[in-house]
């Protein structure tokens, strides 16, 4: 029976003060399961290189004693064996500004070749686009260019990254004139902490600096940059509004004509209401420009944009409705976002369902962007009220976020370079009827960073969420690449059944964005044709995995064991007590069948056993996972699959210590994420 009682404020705050620590806890648990991966490898590399160039890859989750420790090892490894292979980073202005004859084909000097390989290595690090502050040293000192200089330098760049088969686009300017030109004192906190920074300081009044968007030109489909974001908010702040201006190129009329080919039921139709999980993507080409059609009110075709971009933004818009909360959350849990876009509609202010995503999306610690929307009909002391309102949210101990307000390009250039940084939160101010900030939204989103950590060198690992029957072709599945790569004509597994077995298979053919490809790696969303398959016998939540022909069935559970934090509950979890519980795609009603200790309450974390109810699933230990029973809330981590009663949970010490203590004591099994048989 769901609890209506009222959770007191003072349970509330510590739930709420307690999700933060908590997530950072999980997120640094994830990578036992993820240990290596190309974002992380390329932050890694970013964090040695020049500070000149701010690489779009994602911060490497290794703790900085332990890197330091691994630095000192490997400085101990030279120095026994008297190696020196520190190659002399070559001064910026030699590689900017040097005389050298570059256009002779197979005779460029050694300054333009050094530079085009400079930007290349960036490239690769930041997986295919990287951001270049021009005019400083590796220091981050300024050059003091002139804008003589400063036209000789661009050059210079732009004809290094067409050798590395790139694209330059000049993001703002300083001291040179133009539309892109920004004043030194401009900006509210994004562009003064950035100033302090190596490669984003301002110099003198008369320096001429600059930043460069260099993006590859893919040379196939599978080369196009991917990045996925969530919609989320309460209803009617304008989700799917936004989001038919941003991908059509059309304003809004005030009365939502810009949301109705977002739509995908006749009911939505009727009540402007969004109740399915629904899908849109924008593209940028390799200079930073929107991929939209020549034909003013025509949208283009998922196809054409993929053909014609270098990066796709993929959209997931979310119903903001209480009524389909589930429906919210399985779309948050399936599509993996990068990034979570709250829309709050600036007369109304941070109610109802928006609280509720915004603490999801903090569950899931995935990066929070706000997008307070209708200041065109906003009166400005409910606005001024919105924006105190939104801060303090941001601020409290459960988020712990400080809020960026974007209200000019500087401000969104560099607070979109440094949001790789998950304690931060760009907040804009916008109308879909006046466009007005629609620019820097758009701006934004084309600097946007790689976010997200995946094992491409891992087992293939494939989460079903969504599926299809498509005439002449047959059973297609969608959903995202977790691990590993898939090709085309691969054997598989596709499973479990209702019984909890796995039905063998073969992929036919592979789309990404409705365009073929013969490959899907790890972090991408995919769809994948299914030889003999019907439809009746997949859905949503099965895992693909790869096949040999000596490989017997994966292995399924019905009990694990997880270790959780009671975010929000009016009185005592015990024993017996049944709740949803989402683990990426799979969404099911568990119950509890042990724990290490007799209650749980707000606030508190606990080692806990679930059962499903309806049939076993395919699990790994370090999933993260979400579970809720009306007003109750809680997120965890799962720490073992199976669950053995003669081993009762509450011999164990109890979880509610000391973080780091917890840490040591709930190790993840990862023996148990490679099972062989199926039970």
């Amino acid at each position: 029976m769901t609890s209506r009682s009222a959770v007191l404020p003072h349970e509330r705050r510590k739930g709420e003060s307690a999700l933060s620590d908590f997530a950072d806890y999980v997120e640094r648990q994830q990578a036992v399961r993820y240990p290596l991966n190309a974002g992380a490898a390329g932050a890694s590399a970013a964090t040695t290189a020049s500070p000149s160039t701010t690489s779009t890859a994602p911060t490497s989750v290794t703790s900085a004693a332990n890197r330091d420790d691994t630095l000192d090892e490997l400085d101990d490894i030279l120095d026994a064996l008297d190696l020196d292979d520190a190659v002399p980073l070559i001064p910026m202005r030699q590689l900017l500004t040097a005389p050298g004859d570059e256009t002779s084909a197979g005779d460029a000097d050694a300054n333009f070749v050094a530079l085009s390989t400079l930007l290349a290595e960036r490239i690769d690090e930041g997986n295919g686009e990287a951001v270049l502050d021009l005019g400083f040293e590796h220091t981050g000192d300024t050059l003091g260019l002139t804008r003589d200089q400063w036209a000789v330098a661009l050059a210079r760049v732009e004809r290094a990254a067409d050798r590395a088969g790139a694209d330059c686009e000049l993001l703002l300017t300083r001291n040179l004139g133009g539309p892109l030109d920004v004043v030194q004192e401009g900006g509210n906190g994004a562009g003064a902490s950035a100033g302090a920074g190596a490669g984003t300081g301002v110099g003198s009044a008369t320096d001429c600096t600059g930043k460069l968007m260099i993006r590859r030109r893919p040379r196939k489909v599978e080369d196009v940059i991917e990045t996925r974001i969530a919609v989320v908010g309460n209803v009617d702040a304008g989700k799917s509004s936004l989001l038919g201006v941003l991908v059509k190129g059309d304003l809004d009329d005030g009365r939502g004509r810009a949301r109705v080919n977002l739509f995908r039921h006749k009911h939505e139709f009727e009540t402007g209401r969004t109740s399915s999980v629904g899908m849109e993507i924008l593209g940028f080409d390799t200079r930073g420009r929107v991929v939209a059609s020549d034909t003013p009110g025509r949208k283009l075709s998922w196809e054409e944009i993929g053909k014609r971009s270098a990066k796709v933004i993929t959209f997931t818009d979310l119903a903001g409705h209480e009524r389909y909360l589930r429906t919210t959350m399985f779309g948050m849990m399936s599509t993996a976002p990068n990034y979570c876009l709250l829309m709050v509609a600036a007369n109304n202010g941070l109610i109802g369902m928006s609280k509720e995503h915004l603490g999801i999306a903090l569950a899931l610690n995935v990066p929070i962007m706000v997008i307070i929307t209708k200041i065109d009909i906003c009166p400005p002391n409910i606005l001024a009220e919105t924006i105190t309102q939104i801060t303090r949210v941001l601020k409290s101990p459960g988020a712990r976020k400080i809020p960026i307000f974007i209200k000019n390009r500087d401000d969104c250039v560099n607070t979109a370079t440094q949001f790789v940084s998950q304690r931060i939160c760009p907040v804009f101010q916008i109308s879909n009827v006046t466009g007005q900030n629609l620019d820097l939204v758009r701006t934004f989103l084309n600097i946007l960073p790689h976010h997200g950590r995946y094992d491409a060198g891992g087992a293939f690992e494939f989460h079903v969420n969504d599926t299809y029957s498509v005439p002449f072709v047959g059973t297609v599945v969608s959903g995202i690449v977790k691990s590993g790569v898939a090709h085309a004509g691969d054997a598989i597994w596709i499973g479990p059944d209702t019984n909890g077995h796995f039905a063998p298979t073969s992929i036919r053919s592979i789309e990404r964005k409705r365009l073929g490809v013969p490959a899907a790696s790890a972090g991408q969303s995919a769809s994948f044709a299914l030889k003999k398959m019907r439809r009746k016998d997949v859905r949503k939540g099965q895992v693909v995995l790869h096949r040999t022909d000596d490989s017997t069935p994966p292995r399924v559970y019905r009990e694990f064991v997880a270790e959780v934090l009671i975010l929000s509950h009016a009185t005592t979890i015990k024993h017996k007590y049944q709740a949803t519980v989402h683990v990426g795609p799979v969404h099911q009603t568990c119950a509890i069948v042990d724990m290490d200790r007799p209650l749980l309450r707000t606030g508190e974390r606990a080692l806990v056993a679930f059962r499903f109810l309806q049939r076993p699933e395919f699990l790994v230990p370090g999933d993260r996972l979400l579970f809720r029973e009306g007003r109750t809330k809680g997120l965890g981590i799962i720490k073992s699959v199976g669950y053995d009663p003669s081993h009762p949970l509450m011999s164990k010490p109890a979880a509610g210590g000391d973080e780091a203590e917890a840490e040591t004591e709930t190790e993840i099994n990862v023996e148990a994420a490679a099972p062989t048989t199926t039970k």
